[in-house]
């Protein structure tokens, strides 16, 4: 079946004057020619037609295509096979344009209209994010915002605090403001490593990130690494990367609940074999098996992190008088074997929860 220059426009969806650019510059010659002189076009020449229209799709010039498709027959298998990843990579486009449409929109519902400053700015922002994830990452970080937003705040105003005050970051004080720190963006990261560290990298090294929509400010960021760099070198010593992808989130309000209560008991001097004590004892038993997800392994290894290295001690959110009380506690609510390894759950509150940040 031959098809004329005119029926093979109509249906391709092409034009009469393309088909016969693409015959005059040599790219789709016909394979015959009518007794009245129009085209006739083979079903090899359709095959080489969806080629050509496949690589102008993928954004190669005509010349380009010429010079792959010189000298060989194409296979079907093959004009299908270049089409199949043209598809996909409009697929792949498409659906990335979506996701920041979908997040624009969904910003411009949560807020007020935005003026010329806050497209410009979005923008920016959305440039720079681009260079490091996927849309699909960049709605799971946005989405997650909420989870950690509150506590966020406060941390951020305690670091500033402690620059002001030019505190050591070998400080107790500094130590636990590392800790809550990195806590957050593990969780805010939903614990893959791999995403808080491009999150990381970014706020290094893109001072247009820095500063914006409740980020970090770059000297708070620097000021603040000095202290994590020193939990992150005793802690690699002990935890390996799959074990800090393994470790729960504590949120630091159920610390400061728990500092608190048992502060009470103190003041109040209940004995550590009271059932006020032994209820306060099992709160602290499951945060810390909150902390490390019920995973035996991972219980001893802070455990022993903790009793080996006074510097993650001195960023625990329990005050040590407290720890010692619930510790002797605990020894007297669960006294068996089976449960030995918890009877120093100190560590829970004093295990950093990533290596980067903000």
């Amino acid at each position: 079946m031959l098809l004329k220059v005119g029926d093979l426009a109509r249906r391709t969806g092409l034009t009469v004057r393309t088909l016969h650019h693409y015959d005059e510059i040599g790219l789709l010659k016909p394979s015959g020619r009518s007794d009245a002189g129009y085209r006739l076009y083979s079903q090899a020449d359709v095959q080489r037609l969806h080629g050509i229209q496949t690589m102008r799709q993928m954004g190669l010039a005509l010349s380009d295509i010429a010079e792959l498709l010189a000298g060989e027959g194409v296979a079907p298998q093959r004009i299908i096979g270049q089409q199949i990843r043209a598809l996909d990579q409009q697929i792949t486009q498409a659906t990335e344009l979506r996701g920041r449409l979908t997040m624009l929109r969904d910003g411009l519902m949560a807020g007020a209209e935005p003026d010329m400053g806050n497209w410009l700015e979005a923008l920016a922002l959305m440039t720079t994010y681009g260079k490091y994830f996927s849309t699909t990452e960049l709605k799971q970080i946005f989405t997650n915002w909420s989870l950690i937003e509150a506590d966020w705040m406060v941390v951020k105003d305690l670091v500033r605090s402690a620059m002001d005050r030019q505190l050591q970051p070998d400080t107790p004080e500094m130590q636990a403001l590392a800790y809550r720190w990195m806590a957050l963006m593990l969780h805010w990261m939903g614990g893959d490593l791999d995403l808080l560290e491009r999150w990381g990298h970014m706020f290094r090294t893109e001072p247009s990130a820095q500063g914006r929509n409740h980020a970090p400010p770059g000297d708070m960021i620097e000021y603040v690494e000095t202290a994590i760099k020193l939990r992150l070198a005793l802690l690699e010593k002990y935890l390996t990367r799959d074990d800090l992808r393994t470790l729960g989130h504590v949120p630091h309000t159920a610390w400061a609940a728990l500092e608190r209560d048992v502060q009470q008991l103190l003041a109040r001097q209940v004995p550590t074999d009271h059932a006020d004590a032994a209820a306060a004892a099992l709160r602290w038993n499951a945060l810390f098996d909150q902390l490390s997800r019920g995973d035996a392994q991972l219980r001893q290894k802070l455990l022993t992190a903790s009793a080996n290295e006074p510097l993650l001690q001195a960023g625990s959110p329990l005050s040590a008088p407290v720890r010692t009380y619930l510790q002797a506690a605990l020894a007297q609510a669960m006294p068996t074997p089976a449960v030995a390894p918890l009877r120093s759950p100190r560590t829970a509150e004093t295990i950093t929860q990533s290596p980067k940040n903000h």
